[in-house]
């Protein structure tokens, strides 16, 4: 069984009043392997954002199943789901959805305290992360005394501190410059490195080129995927552009 597997997942959101049907996903189907590091690219309006939010459980499939180690998502009950999350994923946004008002330590502690874990186990666990992500020094700033890199580094440091089975990035390198956007890349190539899975949405075949795999969502279908294999990033993101302009100009073209 696959770490993650999502099966004939589809999406419809229904207008006011039982009016007019939109298909968001139509009948989804791939795995993830424990360790891997996943993209998922698409044209907006493609469903990318549909299926994350169904993987981060803050919504739920018309049809289909989604499961996570064998635990089937829409067998937690809704009072559940919040620990759900703070345990089990860890998640890294495009505006880093950290509170001005924490200091970044705090807001990298914030999952912990709401789980109430001992203050002593939650320094242990800091200290080694902030370390390798290069922001002890910063811990004490606030989000708005910081870089948008630095904020991100943060960001990161919140979503692996509670040990999650699998990190969700949306657009991770959305609000970052090119420079700042090839640290994070090369830092969550390094996470992955540690056997963490990774899925991760991003419209930026560079950081694609970063992962293991990358899907390609149109229409609500899944409908091509390839591999790095043994390729560099810079070969493997030529693929990706490749494979991008094809979808964009409605052409076929068969990639294992």
């Amino acid at each position: 069984m696959a770490f993650l597997e999502v099966k004939h997942i589809r999406k419809v959101y229904t207008g006011r009043l039982g009016s007019k049907e939109t298909i968001a996903l139509k009948n989804v189907n791939f795995s993830v392997n424990e360790g891997e590091f996943v993209s998922v690219m698409g044209e907006s309006g493609s469903g990318k954002t549909t299926l994350l939010n169904l993987l981060s459980t803050l919504d739920k499939p018309t049809e289909g199943e989604i499961t996570l180690a064998g635990t089937p998502l829409t067998a937690i009950k809704e009072k559940e789901l919040s620990r759900f999350r703070r345990e089990q994923l860890g998640f890294i946004f495009q505006d880093f959805n950290l509170l001005d008002n924490f200091s970044l330590k705090d807001n990298i502690l914030l999952p912990l305290v709401l789980e109430q874990v001992p203050v002593k186990e939650m320094e242990s666990r800091l200290k080694p992360l902030v370390e390798r992500l290069g922001i002890s020094q910063l811990i004490n700033n606030y989000p708005y005394e910081v870089s948008g890199g630095q904020k991100q580094r943060a960001a990161v440091t919140r979503a692996l501190i509670t040990k999650p089975k699998l990190i969700l990035a949306d657009e991770p390198t959305g609000a970052l410059d090119s420079k700042s956007s090839e640290v994070l890349m090369k830092l969550l190539a390094d996470i992955h490195a540690t056997k963490q899975t990774i899925l991760m949405v991003t419209h930026s075949a560079r950081a694609a080129s970063y992962s293991n795999r990358v899907l390609f969502i149109r229409d609500g279908e899944v409908y091509h995927e390839i591999y790095r294999g043994d390729q560099t990033a810079e070969e493997f993101m030529n693929r990706i552009s490749q494979a991008l302009l094809f979808a964009f100009n409605r052409g076929e073209k068969n990639e294992i």
